[in-house]
């Protein structure tokens, strides 16, 4: 914030929801240097509101107890104090680097994804889960347990990563891709805090019914009783093995740090079970209450792998980098609420990174109008979610620390989603993995996507005349 301009603090308070303040700042000349520097009296010079007032030296304050922080907590770890809890040669070591941040020595990856990054090789779907969980794992153990990092602490990790295998960035973008994946996996684990007798009476005192818990739910998921489950499982799962591994695989869904290569194992080997069930039209929930793994992103991409032998993922990131471009300017979307909202936000940020990110969301969004498909099968924008087949919700889309993304299917949400990558793959492996029948008011779109991850040609009968001269396939497309 102290290197920062004029034009950079007026941003920061429109992002902070104090755009009154701009012209004030702007014709004061107010940089970050001189914003740091702001006592009370200089603030109630400034502004006028005593309400600005309070937020503006709230965020100062704020801002100044984290600088204080990050710069004790470093030196802490140059001195070598004993404040620190005892760290291996795996985990987090920190000492003078440039940008005046801590450096992260990475931990010890398994001997095969070494092999694969040391041949410069960019890791495959099941790789990078297990990268992401060794990554998790090693921050969670520094952290003395705690599933709650800050941003800085995400930024310290990711970069180390990228500066240790710089070709994981090539594209511009890895960063961010790698600290989303980072900051999911922390979301996934968390659970919620059972309610104890104290949080019952904060209950009551606010508001909430007398008596209203979320431990009897999480009870009755928890697969404790195994002789009560073995009694609901359907009559075909009769098998003494097979029904091992699928007790086995509820049980470590209800933990925070799971075995991954041992999941990857029991999915693999109950595969047949579930794929009969699939075929046979069981009910999605108890398809997902046998095969909970099915609601993480990462498995249910490797179960489209598994079924297609293609990384699903992968394809949806390079078909949002090829055309997202192209989809933002037809003449078609220049005045769809999608881009309007999109133009808006890109006037209010000048971080290239978040530009991008901007940009392939609203192409992602607009696919359906642009082949003139129904977009409510395919996305519920700040809407609820009012369709049964796979569709998406999405929430504040432009919102970099707000925006949200689910995938539901039957009215009910499925998967917790990071961006809008991860989103348009899962909708697209949502249908084959389920075995759903595309839409007829969402085919030309889904149409799309499925030729170029499949790296078939696009039919042009799908293609409407603007959008075929708009949405050319490049000559050499590298779709892989």
């Amino acid at each position: 914030m102290e290197s920062w301009s004029v034009d950079q603090v007026c941003n920061w308070l429109r992002q902070s929801n104090l755009g009154e303040l701009v012209p004030k700042f702007r014709e004061e000349e107010v940089s970050g240097a001189a914003l740091l520097a702001l006592n009370d009296r200089m603030v109630q010079q400034l502004v006028k509101k005593i309400g600005h007032q309070a937020v503006l030296m709230d965020l100062i304050n704020k801002y100044k107890q984290q600088k204080h922080g990050l710069q004790s907590f470093a030196y802490v770890c140059e001195a070598g104090l004993p404040t620190l809890p005892e760290i291996s040669g795996g985990n987090l070591k920190l000492c003078s680097a440039r940008c005046r941040t801590c450096s992260y020595t990475l931990p010890n990856f398994p001997y095969d994804v070494k092999m694969v990054l040391g041949e410069k090789k960019y890791p495959d779907h099941s790789m990078r889960i297990r990268m992401v969980d060794c990554l998790q794992a090693d921050m969670t153990k520094y952290l003395a347990g705690s599933l709650y990092p800050n941003s800085q602490q995400y930024n310290i990790v990711v970069g180390a990563l990228m500066q240790a295998y710089p070709f994981l960035n090539e594209d511009g973008n890895g960063f961010l891709v790698w600290k989303q994946a980072l900051k999911d996996r922390f979301k996934y684990v968390r659970r919620a805090i059972e309610d104890d007798e104290q949080v019952l009476k904060n209950k009551c005192k606010f508001g909430h019914r007398k008596g209203q818990s979320t431990k009897s739910s999480s009870v009755e998921n928890k697969p404790n009783d195994v002789k009560a489950q073995k009694v609901e499982e359907p009559a075909y799962l009769e098998g003494d093995a097979m029904y091992v591994h699928i007790n086995w695989l509820k049980q470590e869904y209800m933990k925070t740090l799971r075995n991954w290569k041992e999941v990857n194992n029991k999915m693999n080997a109950t595969i047949q079970i579930r794929r009969k069930m699939i075929c046979d039209k069981t009910p999605l929930k108890d398809i997902l209450r046998l095969f909970p793994f099915l609601r993480c992103p990462y498995q249910l991409f490797r179960e489209f792998q598994l079924l297609t032998h293609t990384d699903v993922y992968q394809k949806t990131v390079k078909i949002l980098e090829i055309y997202s471009e192209s989809i933002l300017s037809l003449c078609l979307v220049k005045n769809n609420p999608i881009n309007v909202m999109l133009q808006e936000h890109l006037k209010q940020n000048t971080e290239e990174n978040v530009l991008k990110y901007m940009k392939m969301t609203a192409a992602c969004l607009l696919l359906p109008d642009v082949f003139g498909d129904d977009s409510s099968l395919f996305a519920a924008v700040n809407e609820e979610v009012k369709v049964l087949t796979p569709v998406l919700e999405v929430k504040n889309p432009f919102n970099v620390n707000s925006c949200g993304f689910a995938l539901y299917i039957e009215k009910q949400e499925v998967a917790r989603l990071s961006d809008c990558t991860t989103a348009l793959a899962a909708l697209v492996a949502a249908f084959h993995v389920f075995n759903i029948q595309c839409p007829g008011r969402i085919q030309r779109t889904l149409k799309f996507l499925v030729s170029l991850i499949f790296e078939m040609n696009i039919p042009q009968a799908f293609l409407p005349g603007q959008v075929k001269r708009g949405l050319e396939m490049p000559k050499h497309p590298s779709v892989c």
